[in-house]
């Protein structure tokens, strides 16, 4: 029942944890924004959107004053 190596595997978990905290700690570098993805993304909400008018269009507005 007693595994040395899953003891010293928890031990550095938790040591990982414990420490990322610190002013000190390693940090990962941020990455810029890709732009291919932005296109990609902007073209799908596009596309959803005309599906979802020809689903259930919008009422039309209308400037006219009720009386």
């Amino acid at each position: 029942m007693f595994d040395p190596t899953a003891m010293i595997l928890a031990d550095k978990a938790t040591k990982h944890h414990v420490l990322s905290a610190r002013p000190h700690a390693r940090t990962a570098p941020e990455r810029p924004p890709r732009q291919r993805g932005e296109s990609m993304r902007l073209r799908a909400a596009a596309t959803l959107r005309r599906l979802a008018d020809r689903v259930e269009p919008r009422p039309v507005n209308t400037c006219v004053p009720t009386v």
